[in-house]
């Protein structure tokens, strides 16, 4: 992943390489914009509770696995290290719903919560559905979230038994993060084309996560409907707007 890394910083760019009006707004008005700190301090808080969590978990892995853990009976401060959203990423996800003023948005993996406590804070018109296939995973984040759970909708269960009555919903946001395979990933896009709309973001995490990702990336970009991707390397934003030249960027975030 390293040498991804270096590729990745030589081939990107910052807003001045960005020719595209609408990707230029994006990386100006969202991507580089500061989070209010009042925002910052929450989402720490929330990260600061789970990692202070001494209490074991027995972790139902339905994905790729994990490469830090070598059994599933995990402690839940050495899930929040190691396993959950940046707090980087996670004022970013923030961001992101209020720039684009996603309101109906799919979350694939919840895991500890924090990915959907930043999709949902500060964003009161957001409606949260968050899939995830560990129970003991779910508890923990059901108990975390509680403040919120007039605007949220968790479910646990596997994506391949949950999703065909999620996505008859149209989703503002479909944010990938619970399973890193190839195949899945591909599945799972496909399915979710039905629930998009012109506007809609797709954002897959962990692209580089293993050959197979960046195979299924590049799959993913090259598909007839996907018309702008945006790789900043912990994530790929995908957008579908017909009004689009179909562009690539690299984004140094």
């Amino acid at each position: 992943m390293v040498n991804d890394y270096i590729k990745f910083i030589i081939n990107s760019s910052n807003e001045h390489g960005v020719h595209s009006p609408f990707v230029y707004k994006l990386v100006t008005e969202c991507f580089y914009k500061k989070s209010p700190s009042t925002i910052q301090a929450k989402i720490r808080s929330y990260k600061e509770k789970l990692k202070a969590n001494k209490n074991f978990i027995n972790v139902t892995d339905l994905g790729s696995g994990s490469r830090v853990f070598k059994s599933n009976r995990r402690k839940i401060s050495a899930i929040a290290k190691n396993a959950s959203i940046s707090t980087k990423h996670a004022l970013l996800l923030n961001r992101i719903v209020a720039y684009l003023k996603c309101e109906e948005i799919l979350e694939l993996g919840t895991s500890l919560g924090t990915g959907t406590f930043s999709l949902v804070i500060n964003n009161p018109k957001a409606k949260i559905t968050s899939i995830e296939g560990c129970p003991e995973t779910l508890k923990i984040a059901q108990n975390a979230l509680k403040e919120y759970q007039s605007q949220l909708n968790l479910i646990q269960g596997d994506f391949k038994k949950v999703l065909p009555d999620v996505l008859k919903t149209k989703y503002d946001l479909i944010y990938f993060d619970g399973n890193h395979q190839k195949e899945a990933t591909l599945t799972y896009f496909k399915k979710c084309l039905q629930a998009k709309h012109n506007d809609t973001v797709f954002i897959f995490d962990d692209i580089y996560w293993s050959q197979g990702m960046k195979e299924a990336w590049q799959e993913i970009k090259e598909h007839p409907e996907v018309k702008v991707t945006v790789d900043i390397f912990q994530w790929g934003l995908v957008f579908f707007r017909r009004e689009q030249v179909k562009e690539h960027f690299k984004i140094r975030y």
